[in-house]
């Protein structure tokens, strides 16, 4: 049985490394980052345009995509050249592990909000029967009440999705394994975790503005980003520098 990798601490000062190897790789090569993220728009784009299964394909789509822009940035980090095909290595390696976890991404996104709305939804039911002030307040407690539940569901599904597409195409985990180790790597370091996702919450405001156009350059920095984070956090420890030995004085005799 394949031993699993396992996450490590991570502390919050890695975010913004991770995101200046993200910037470092895409103005390294701009040009192919660039077609990439045109063509990964666009794909999730059209699949979400298809007639009755438009709204789930994309979604499950999602981690094989994912997963090839992560392996052009793991090549770039090793110094190899930068293909615009590389986008397309989960269709060609473990495709069917990426797309279930693109089918739990979906399952999971349908599953919170089911419950969020059936929380607040009973409690408006509830409210209407009450009547007054006091059905009032019931139902605006439990709307709040379901809002929060969905709102905790679906960040941890974040989390065990983050990781989930390196960890099934490059460490060949199985696709639950894969997000459970995911939400474990997040929630081992909540803070660093928690200062990421409000530096990209930002940073995708900052892409928005200009039509959009600003996802373009995110797309890639954010493959990057994510290589840089999935390497440190399952991979090994840098090794300390072997010590220099101290050489000896000379004797002036």
């Amino acid at each position: 049985m394949k031993t699993l990798p396992q996450p490590r601490h991570v502390a919050p000062a890695h975010t913004l490394r991770w995101l200046t190897e993200g910037w470092r790789g895409f103005v390294a090569n701009p040009g192919i980052w660039l077609i990439q993220a045109v063509v990964f728009i666009v794909i999730l784009a059209a699949l979400g345009f298809v007639p009755l299964i438009g709204w789930a394909a994309a979604p499950i789509a999602l981690p094989v995509l994912a997963g090839g822009l992560v392996t052009g940035a793991l090549a770039q980090a090793r110094g190899e050249a930068l293909r615009v095909d590389h986008l397309f290595e989960g269709v060609r390696r473990h495709t069917g592990n990426l797309l279930l976890v693109g089918v739990f991404h979906l399952v999971g996104a349908f599953g919170a909000a089911l419950i969020g709305a059936a929380i607040g939804g009973s409690a408006v039911l509830t409210g209407m029967l009450l009547g007054a002030f006091a059905g009032a307040g019931v139902a605006a407690g439990g709307v709040m009440l379901g809002v929060l539940i969905f709102t905790v569901l679906w960040a941890l599904l974040i989390m065990a999705l983050w990781f989930a597409a390196p960890l099934v195409l490059h460490d060949e985990v199985a696709p639950l394994d894969a997000m459970k180790l995911s939400a474990q790597a997040c929630l081992a370091s909540p803070l660093t975790f928690l200062v990421l996702a409000a530096l990209l919450y930002v940073l995708v405001w900052i892409a928005m503005l200009p039509a959009g156009l600003g996802m373009l350059v995110l797309v890639p920095v954010l493959a990057g980003t994510l290589r840089a984070a999935w390497q440190d956090v399952f991979g090994n420890a840098p090794a300390l520098p072997a010590p220099t030995p101290e050489t000896p004085p000379n004797d002036a005799s």
